[in-house]
C-alpha cells in the first residue's frame, strides 16, 4: 500500500491530496498544526489551520512574533489563511482532511488524513500535551492506522509533575523575592508558555505579591487568547506610568528568553531570574541558562504521555519526528512490537530550544 504521507525536501507531503503539513520551505498548500516558528514558515501560497489559531498564525507569518510591533510588515504581503473548525472534514484530491485539538497551545491541531479510496487513516500529531491547560483546547486522541508523533522530550527522564504544583512554586518564589525587594524575572517562550503561566497565576484565592508585568513580545499575543475566552490576571507593561519603583521591585515579570541581559532589565533594579521549560528537568540546564531557579513546565507530552497516546491511537505503524526520535522508535520496536519510521525533518532535534530559535521569544 502506498504511503499517504511521505517526507520530501520541503516537509511532510500528501501526494494524493496535493498539500504539505508544516513545510519548512514555501509550497502551494500548507496545512499547519500550530503557529510556533518551527512549524509555521513564511511564503507559502495558502495556509490551512484551526480557526482558533488563525490570528496567531497571521501574526507569525507577518513577522509580528519576532519583530517589534511597529515593524509589522511592509515587507510581507498578507498570507492567504483558510481557517478550519475542529472536526470538520475538508476534501483535498482523493483524501479527506480534518483537524483535531492537540493541547499544545491555542489552536494547535493534529492533522487527520483519510484516503477516500482505501479508507486508510493517518494522523500527524504536531506538538501536543495531555495535561489540562485552560489556555487551549484539550487533546483529543484519534484512532488511525499510522500515527506520526512528535517526541520532543521522548526520554524516560521526562515525567511531569502536576502544573498546579509548579504554579504554587512560582508564587512562593515570587513571594520570597517581593519580601526581599527583588523583582521576579521569569523567562518563558512568548507564545504558549507565557499564556499558560499567566493563567496559572490568576487563581482568585491566591493573593498576588505585586503587579504582573509582561514584556511587549508577550503582550501582543494576549488579545487572540482573550478573544477565545481565556482569562488572565491584570497585567501591565514595564513603561506603565502608574508603576512606582516599589511596584517594580515586587513585580512578577513574564519575559521571553531574548530579554535576558538586555538593557530592558535595568528598570527593575535587583532581580531574581528563573526559567520555565521542560528542559529544566535536566540537571545542569539551569546553570547553563544562568538563572537562579528552574521550573519544569512543558507544553509537550512526557514519556508516559507519549506511550499512552500511541497506544490509544490503535496504530500498528508509528512515525516519530521532532526530538528524541531514535530512542522512542527503538522502544516501540523492541518493547511494543510496532513498526516504526523516523521522519527526520529540518527541526527533528529541535524541541523547545528550536521554538526559541525560530522566533518564540
Amino acid at each position: 500500500m502506498t504511503d499517504l504521507i511521505t517526507l520530501t525536501e520541503r516537509g511532510l507531503w500528501c501526494e494524493t491530496g496535493g498539500f504539505h503539513i508544516d513545510p519548512w520551505a514555501p509550497v502551494e498548500r500548507a496545512v499547519i498544526t500550530h503557529a510556533h516558528g518551527d512549524h509555521a514558515r513564511p511564503d507559502s501560497q495558502t495556509y490551512y489551520c484551526a480557526a482558533s489559531g488563525a490570528e496567531l498564525l497571521r501574526l507569525r507569518l507577518a513577522g509580528g512574533l519576532d519583530r517589534p510591533a511597529a515593524a509589522d510588515n511592509a515587507a510581507h504581503a498578507a498570507p492567504a489563511i483558510v481557517p478550519l473548525q475542529f472536526g470538520a472534514p475538508m476534501r483535498f484530491g482523493s483524501v479527506e482532511v480534518s483537524l483535531h485539538p492537540a493541547g499544545h497551545l491555542l489552536g494547535s491541531a493534529q492533522v487527520r488524513v483519510q484516503s477516500l479510496e482505501t479508507g486508510a487513516t493517518w494522523v500527524v500529531s504536531g506538538d501536543y500535551k495531555i495535561a489540562p491547560d485552560p489556555t487551549c483546547e484539550a487533546f483529543e486522541p484519534q484512532l488511525c492506522d499510522v500515527f506520526i508523533t512528535e517526541c520532543t522530550l521522548g526520554l524516560p527522564l521526562y515525567r511531569w509533575r502536576d502544573a498546579t504544583i509548579i504554579f504554587d512554586e512560582i508564587r512562593d518564589w515570587w513571594r520570597g523575592n517581593a519580601a526581599a525587594g527583588r523583582a521576579s524575572m521569569l523567562y518563558c517562550y512568548a507564545l504558549g508558555k507565557a499564556q499558560r503561566v499567566l493563567a496559572g497565576m490568576s487563581d482568585d484565592n491566591k493573593a498576588l505579591c505585586g503587579p504582573i508585568i509582561v514584556h511587549g513580545a508577550v503582550a501582543r499575543l494576549l488579545p487572540p487568547y482573550e478573544a477565545a475566552g481565556v482569562r488572565f490576571p491584570v497585567v501591565q507593561r514595564a513603561d506603565d506610568p502608574g508603576l512606582t519603583k516599589d511596584d517594580l521591585r515586587r513585580a512578577l515579570v513574564i519575559a521571553p528568553p531574548s530579554a535576558a541581559n538586555s538593557p530592558w532589565l535595568r528598570r527593575f533594579g535587583q532581580i531574581s531570574t528563573a526559567f520555565a521549560s521542560g528542559w529544566m528537568q535536566v540537571r545542569g540546564t539551569r546553570r547553563r541558562r544562568n538563572v537562579d531557579r528552574g521550573f519544569a513546565l512543558s507544553d509537550h507530552a512526557d514519556w508516559d504521555e507519549l506511550r499512552a497516546t500511541i497506544a490509544a491511537s490503535g496504530a500498528r505503524r508509528i512515525g516519530v519526528t521532532h526530538g528524541h526520535t531514535h530512542a522512542l522508535a527503538r522502544y516501540l520496536r523492541e518493547e511494543r512490537g510496532l513498526e516504526t519510521t523516523v521522519y527526520r525533518t529540518r527541526f527533528s532535534d529541535a524541541g523547545e530550544e528550536e521554538e526559541r530559535a525560530a522566533g518564540d521569544e
